[in-house]
């Protein structure tokens, strides 16, 4: 982890005084070391320097805004863990962040202890990934998953099909690796997200539901669903072969 002394860095993006008071004082209080700024062009500069192990990013920003500041750094090759905060509480708003490549969303006004346990959740995974990309323990044979058409190379984080290549933002890519290392089981929705996202779901298991249609859309399962079926009122069943 980029730290001081150990502690993770956070950079906060965001232009309500109060609110940077507030979340500044939480953080610091929780161990981490917190840089926060006030506009999304600046932002993404500071994000771009690689010195931060997570961001907080606000949507409605002066200079640019968290969509694009977040878009912008996907499109670099930036995997930081971005929290995405937003005034707004339409779907569309969370489903737009989420394509955009933000780990996670709360919506404002939210309860302090909700975001630090996100941000704590988002930061262990982050530690987790870190620490299995440098593992030597795992052959490469055991890390490629073959279902139907598809090929799933995990240690390239790569969908394929045949020759083309089918992207997957960050969240799709894990919440498949889960559906494909877990065969024939039904999955519920929190367990989804506990394993995917790395916490337990209170009422954000629609997260969940979103992914699915998108992951459908990409193994051509939108209309008539073959891999990912839906297990009505519990969660879902993933089948290789169908």
């Amino acid at each position: 982890m980029k730290s001081e002394g150990g502690a993770p860095r956070i950079l906060l993006i965001e232009d309500e005084e109060g609110l940077i008071l507030a979340l500044g004082d939480s953080l610091r209080r929780e161990g981490y070391v917190v840089h926060a700024v006030g506009d999304g062009l600046a932002g993404q500069r500071e994000a771009g320097s690689g010195r931060y192990d997570l961001m907080i990013l606000d949507i409605m920003l002066p200079g640019r805004d968290g969509f694009q500041v977040c878009q912008n750094l996907r499109a670099s090759g930036n995997r930081m863990p971005i929290l995405m905060l937003t005034a707004r509480s339409t779907t569309i708003d969370t489903v737009v962040g989420l394509r955009l490549g933000a780990d996670d969303y709360l919506t404002k006004p939210f309860d302090m202890q909700v975001l630090l346990a996100r941000v704590q959740a988002l930061l262990r995974r982050s530690r987790a990934g870190q620490e299995q990309q440098r593992s030597q323990l795992v052959p490469i044979a055991e890390a490629v998953y073959v279902f139907g058409e598809f090929r799933l190379d995990t240690g390239q984080m790569q969908l394929s099909k045949g020759a083309q290549v089918i992207p997957l933002n960050v969240q799709e890519y894990r919440l498949l690796k889960v559906f494909v290392c877990n065969p024939q089981q039904v999955l519920s929705r929190d367990l989804l997200l506990a394993e995917a996202w790395g916490y337990d779901a209170e009422t954000t298991t629609r997260t969940v539901d979103v992914h699915v249609a998108w992951l459908r859309q990409k193994l051509g399962d939108k209309n008539l669903p073959r891999h990912l079926i839906t297990v009505r009122g519990f969660g879902y069943k993933f089948i290789p072969n169908p």
